[in-house]
């Protein structure tokens, strides 16, 4: 590259999985005429928090396997086979029998992921990319003045970039915790909930963050022992109070792993763009949800499954919903569960797929990045009714798991009970003892209260809104705004806010919207500013903040997608 040309300036606010992908993307496309800075606070790249021991233990699985992932530099399975005899001992594998259908320990797979990280490291600077990673560097600003983007990190030194892609990860605000006892905010790290509690135990939430806690707490206060096929649960003798108590709206659990034909996601697009591109011009710029989901799961279903396309062939959306969550509710959520466990072990055994479940996630991965092209009323029918059973179906629990609940619920010791959403934790003492009350009421509207020694909020990463966004600067000057989206039809928002009273729907002029969660961003992940126009220098790839227009938003498979689309844009950029 002559001397004469400037290289461009890239950012990367956050080292964890999403910057891992991005940094593929930039050494595949050769990019030598970039420079790259990559800031990681913590002491170690790719991890971030779900794959470190800030969300995760030994013990803690991954629910994905090696054949869900993008393509690394080496296989996960291939890997995992040429780590030493002592590697494999301290996570529990035996290397003849590993295969890239098993989960692995989440602890394991960030050395994984950290591993790819520094293999690429090298890799670009084989090609030329210029990059250098900062650990331990903790960004507190991004600031934009227009021509350029100012990082300022935590030792007052400013850096300034031509772009800069902010991918903080995951977060979990600190609200009652640390000044209520025995009150968490989340599980995470897992090492604050390994204790031993002679008493009941309340968590809010069913999801795969609720296992986590479960299954920490049970290893803190009991042991797990293998009878024939089975795990049981036995309870330390100074714990011998211990129980949990699970709360959730629904009251349902997580469906268990299947085998899946189509593992990786995001290898094979369930829509084509320029379908989606075609039916967002031909509906005055709006994404029907009736056309994803006709396109995105039922015609699939009448060729990999044509019995079960047969029994939903006339039903609509919410018909569809209702119809499979009624097969799951008012029954016994561990019975069901252990029902999802047979099912998973004969599609896993035979490598049968549940057509179906497979079809749901891929549903919910192809309307993910269009989703903000939806109209306010069909965002609205996502999030009251489709939202809820793909939270269930393709949460996919780890197998062992399963055995691990199963066996707590069968010794006792685990309960789940559905609140409908109307719980409510308050704090007392009685006789210097510290306790925590937690109500609800039924749907007949009586209520019911019981007290714990222990409370965990389990409701998984919080979608957070334009007024938590790390970086003040970008909010104060109008650079982060609010994610909204317009209703097809005024009268229609008008009416729904007046029956519903949703907070979420608000009046601008004369015209209703939609406030969803996070910021607004295009389909590009550029930042979009108060006066809706784009960023052309600054991108947000941070979970927490835009979850609104990214209703799947988490996963490899996500960062994988996200980081291609940022990556090209930017190298298409000639501004």
């Amino acid at each position: 590259m002559p001397s004469s040309v400037r290289s461009r300036r890239i950012a990367i606010v956050g080292g964890g999985p999403s910057a891992l992908m991005l940094l593929q993307q930039l050494v595949s496309a050769k990019a030598k005429e970039f420079e790259l800075e990559i800031f990681e606070a913590s002491d170690a790249p790719g991890r971030g928090m779900p794959y470190s021991s800030k969300g995760a233990d030994h013990m803690l699985l991954t629910n994905v396997s090696a054949d869900e992932l993008p393509r690394l530099s080496i296989p996960l399975d291939k890997w995992i086979k040429a780590l030493p005899k002592g590697t494999l001992k301290e996570f529990g594998i035996e290397r003849k029998s590993f295969n890239k259908k098993k989960p692995i320990p989440r602890l394991l797979f960030g050395h994984y992921l950290q591993s790819q990280f520094e293999d690429l490291l090298e890799k670009a600077n084989d090609v030329g990319l210029k990059t250098h990673l900062h650990l331990r560097a903790h960004v507190i600003d991004v600031k934009n003045n227009k021509k350029k983007v100012v990082v300022v990190t935590s030792d007052r030194k400013s850096r300034m970039f031509d772009y800069v892609i902010i991918s903080v990860g995951h977060h979990w605000p600190l609200e009652r915790e640390g000044k209520v006892p025995h009150y968490f905010d989340s599980p995470y790290p897992p090492a604050k909930l390994a204790k031993r509690f002679n008493g009941p135990i309340a968590i809010r939430g069913s999801s795969l963050t609720a296992v986590d806690a479960v299954s920490t707490l049970m290893r803190s206060n009991g042991v797990l022992e293998k009878k024939g096929s089975k795990l049981k649960f036995r309870v330390n003798e100074k714990s011998s109070e211990f129980r949990i108590v699970m709360y959730s709206k629904d009251g349902l659990l997580p469906c268990v792993r299947i085998h899946m034909e189509e593992p990786h996601t995001a290898a094979k697009p369930v829509i084509a763009q320029a379908a989606i591109d075609k039916n967002i011009i031909a509906n005055d710029g709006f994404l029907e949800l009736d056309f994803l989901f006709k396109n995105g799961f039922k015609e699939p279903l009448r060729k990999s499954a044509p019995k079960f396309y047969k029994q939903i062939e006339k039903l609509n959306l919410e018909m569809f919903v209702e119809k499979m969550m009624s097969q799951r509710e008012g029954k016994d959520p561990f019975e069901l569960l252990h029902n999802e466990y047979e099912e998973s072990q004969k599609s896993i055994k035979k490598k049968q797929p549940i057509y179906w479940k497979e079809m749901l996630a891929a549903l919910s991965f192809a309307m993910n990045y269009p989703a903000k092209h939806l109209s306010a009323e069909d965002m609205l029918r996502l999030q009251n009714s489709l939202s809820s059973l793909i939270a269930v179906v393709i949460a996919f629990m780890p197998q062992r798991s399963c055995q691990e609940l199963l066996a707590l619920h069968e010794a006792g010791r685990l309960e789940l009970i559905a609140d409908s959403g109307t719980g409510q934790v308050k704090a007392w003492k009685r006789q210097g003892k510290s306790k925590l009350r937690y109500s609800y009421k039924d749907e007949a509207g009586k209520v019911h209260a019981a007290d714990y020694l222990a409370f965990v909020n389990c409701t998984g990463q919080v979608r957070l809104e334009v007024d938590d966004f790390p970086f003040r600067s970008l909010v104060e000057d109008g650079t982060v705004s609010a994610a909204k989206m317009a209703f097809r039809d005024e009268k229609k928002g008008k009416a729904e806010k007046m029956r519903t009273k949703n907070k979420d729907i608000k009046k601008s002029a004369d015209h209703y919207y939609l406030q969803v969660a996070g910021a607004n961003i295009s389909d590009y992940f550029q930042l979009v500013d108060k006066k809706n126009e784009p960023s052309h220098q600054i991108y947000l790839m941070a979970v927490p903040y835009m979850g609104g227009f990214n209703p799947d938003y988490s996963g490899l498979d996500f960062c994988e997608r996200a980081s291609k689309i940022i990556v090209e844009h930017i190298l298409n950029d000639r501004s």
